[in-house]
């Protein structure tokens, strides 16, 4: 591959080496005017992951497109934030897989071997080893990805050329995640001080506009701890299983939310299907003529989704009672703080309900 085309995948190994061998140091590229193109894209490549989508920008030359990418791998390590860790490896492999699915078959299964996957060309798309599929498919929990929903012929599996680049897709998103935050020296980050600033006010933005947008009169801050977990990673793009996405559906559903906002929750799931992924919601709401209530706590600690319990969750048995107990308390305690001096407390004990007769 020569540059231009590296510059379109700066995570495979012989770009690494690329920029390794180039006659430039790490310290002049980050301060150096004639590397100020390739900054101001990296500060724009994460600031776009951060929005949810890298875009592609017309740089006129390869180098700065190249360099941006582990300059933007500084600057996220500099923040070391998990949240945007995420975020930024799911949109990279993203816009990684934009370019692949109009890529040739030859570049594919070069890029496939870099991440130890070997692919043979057939007439209707890839042959891969079952293990090499196993391996790809383990972070993608519908149900098409399962091995036992493909037809396996003499140790290997037969898959489109779109199903082939979405194995990439996360194959690039675990590399890039897991290789980050790097060990970064402190005055790189001193250089890159007022980017930084800038990537983390867009940061806390987004978390603020996820905390507030869309709840109405919900309250997020009295969720339950597992809710706070679960909702926590799909926003910053982990993959959930699918029971834990059914109890955060049910559960946002429950206490107001409509289809669409909790469709919204998963749109940057690495396996976000829109159409599919409101088909489930809304089944789940009742269009079929049955809404569902989100599992007990129960059920919650059978699938290994319970988290952090806390001294509310000892007295309940389901994540509605807890996210009614806890608004309530903090209700009373609101009232109880505008009371005139004197006034005595009103009982603030609530009994667990029982969803069922809800």
């Amino acid at each position: 591959m020569d540059e231009a085309r590296l510059s379109e995948y700066p995570f495979l190994t012989k770009a690494a080496e690329y920029v390794a061998g180039m006659d430039s140091t790490i310290d002049e590229i980050l301060v150096s005017r004639g590397y100020g193109m390739a900054r101001s894209r990296a500060k724009s490549r994460v600031i776009q992951a951060i929005k949810g989508e890298i875009k592609t920008e017309d740089m006129g030359l390869a180098t700065p497109e190249l360099l941006s990418y582990p300059i933007a791998r500084i600057l996220v390590s500099c923040i070391d934030d998990a949240f945007l860790v995420r975020r930024y490896a799911l949109a990279e492999a993203k816009f990684a897989n934009s370019r692949m699915g109009k890529e040739d078959d030859n570049i594919l299964t070069e890029i496939g071997r870099d991440f130890n996957i070997n692919a043979s060309i057939i007439d209707k798309g890839f042959r891969i080893h079952f293990t090499d599929y196993i391996r790809g498919a383990a972070g993608m929990r519908a149900l098409k990805w399962k091995l036992v929903n493909r037809r396996l012929e003499s140790g290997y599996v037969n898959i489109t050329k779109e199903q082939y680049a979405r194995l990439l897709q996360e194959a690039i998103r675990v590399r890039i995640s897991e290789a980050l935050p790097l060990d970064v020296p402190d005055m790189f980050c001193q250089t890159m001080a007022d980017d930084i600033k800038e990537i983390k006010t867009c940061l806390e933005e987004i978390k603020k506009e996820f905390d507030e947008e869309g709840f109405g009169q919900v309250e997020p801050g009295d969720f339950p701890p597992c809710i706070v977990h679960l909702l926590s990673s799909a926003q910053g793009g982990v993959n959930l299983a699918h029971s834990a996405r059914f109890a955060l559906t049910s559960f946002l559903l429950n206490i107001g939310l409509s289809v669409d906002q909790v469709v919204q929750m998963f749109n940057v799931s690495p396996d976000f299907n829109e159409e599919m992924t409101h088909y489930q919601v809304d089944h789940i709401a009742g269009s079929t003529g049955t809404s569902y209530k989100p599992p007990s706590c129960t059920t919650m600690i059978t699938y290994g989704n319970c988290y952090n319990k806390d001294e509310i969750c000892r007295n309940i048995g389901h994540p509605l009672s807890y996210y009614r107990k806890k608004k309530k308390i903090q209700h009373e305690k609101l009232a109880g703080s505008n009371k005139p001096e004197g006034t005595m407390p009103e009982n603030s004990s609530v009994k667990s309900e029982d969803i069922s007769k809800k």
